[in-house]
């Protein structure tokens, strides 16, 4: 989910790198509404594992912020600009590409901030601002970092109006992924078996009451709810015990030099050796976290971490992806599970993601097992 009840800056409108010609009003229409309403903002709000990062890296780090200039992309509410400018910045541009700027607008006159923060309803990448800024801050992040694809506006945007000796806020960001247990994966086969016994029901009916056959669609709504059941990943809150091998970071981003087209396909190979005795290997689990740490030339003087990984005491509204195999494999402790892993944006919608991994296990006895591979998607 997008900004820090921030409602993302917008994608540019001619094209977005891995996919096709980008309909401005589609976005919108389909992405950027959803941030123009308060209960939206109020969740993204009520997210106080989110809120405490962004306000001690701020808080924490005010020497970074005294009499600087700060741009903040996709401001949503406005809070991230109204901490900026109580942390001692001379200047805060708040972008916001929807009519949540009116409410952005008001909430830094009530609390006083007014004359610092300038906020400008347009996306980040058609707006001009007046000057170079020494900061930029924006909480960009997506179901799994990527996910809504907002990263490109804050390259934008950096690429545009940071100075060459200013800072991002956040600065780093990790993607990480591990095997897992978990009982979803039967629940999802019960409910795409239930779905296709129902076709089968209803194709009876049609053509005993209308007299049509409709069975030519079977393949077509097969694949549509396997799709739907199966191969979508999905959001959960997962208890750390479900992690059952080695996390690995398959994905490194520093936010002051990434380029868009290294974040448009992401690949990696990595191995994890499974920590627990006798259990089952259901699908694998990603997460990611990001770092403030000021910039080599200005480091922070309290580096802050956000981390989405599972957790029962700090989970977040990002929860984590779960990639479920179907069916589970049997694994134990000491055994390794190697996977090929590749996610490119959807040709359909550039914010959405498809994913692939091909794994191959081993047993601690040296026994191999034929590769498997599986293909999700995250919407």
């Amino acid at each position: 989910m997008g900004s820090f009840a921030n409602g993302p800056a917008e994608q540019t409108a001619s094209r977005a790198p891995g996919s096709g010609p980008v309909d401005k009003g589609a976005d919108f229409a389909n992405y950027f509404c959803t941030y123009a309403f308060l209960y939206h903002q109020k969740e993204m709000l009520s997210d106080r594992v989110r809120m405490d990062a962004y306000y001690n890296s701020i808080f924490q780090n005010q020497n970074h912020f005294l009499g600087k200039t700060v741009l903040d992309v996709g401001t949503g509410s406005g809070i991230l600009a109204i901490w900026c400018a109580k942390a001692g910045a001379r200047k805060v541009y708040a972008v916001e590409a929807t009519k949540m700027s009116d409410h952005a607008r008001e909430l830094a006159k009530a609390n006083q901030v007014d004359g610092i923060v300038e906020v400008i309803e347009g996306s980040m990448e058609d707006i001009t601002l007046p000057e170079k800024v020494d900061i930029i801050i924006s909480e960009w992040m997506g179901y799994f970092l990527l996910r809504e694809s907002m990263f490109d506006s804050v390259i934008c945007a950096r690429d545009r109006w940071l100075k060459p000796d200013g800072a991002m806020y956040p600065s780093h960001a990790r993607m990480w992924l591990a095997p897992i247990r978990s009982g979803l994966g039967e629940q999802k086969m019960h409910d795409y078996e239930s779905s296709m016994s129902d076709w089968h029901s209803f194709l009876d009916d049609t053509e005993a009451y209308y007299g049509v056959d409709m069975s030519v669609l079977t393949k077509p709504f097969r694949d549509e709810q396997k799709k739907y059941y199966l191969q979508t990943s999905l959001w959960n809150n997962l208890h750390p015990h479900q992690v059952i091998g080695t996390p690995a970071i398959i994905k490194e981003i520093d936010c002051l030099t990434t380029t868009v087209n290294e974040i448009v396909n992401v690949k990696a190979k990595f191995s994890s050796s499974i920590t627990v005795e006798k259990t089952r290997l259901c699908g694998f689990a990603g997460w990611f976290d990001v770092h403030f740490r000021g910039s080599s030339s200005n480091p922070a003087t309290q580096e802050v971490e956000l981390t989405t990984a599972p957790s029962t005491d700090n989970p977040t509204h990002w929860g984590q992806q779960v990639f479920l195999l179907n069916p589970p494999l049997r694994v134990s402790e000491g055994d390794d599970v190697t996977v090929s892993f590749s996610m490119d944006r959807s040709e359909v919608n550039h914010r959405l993601m498809e994913v692939e991994f091909a794994c191959e296990m081993r047993q601690a006895s040296g026994k191999c097992f034929p590769p498997i591979t599986s293909k999700f998607y995250i919407e």
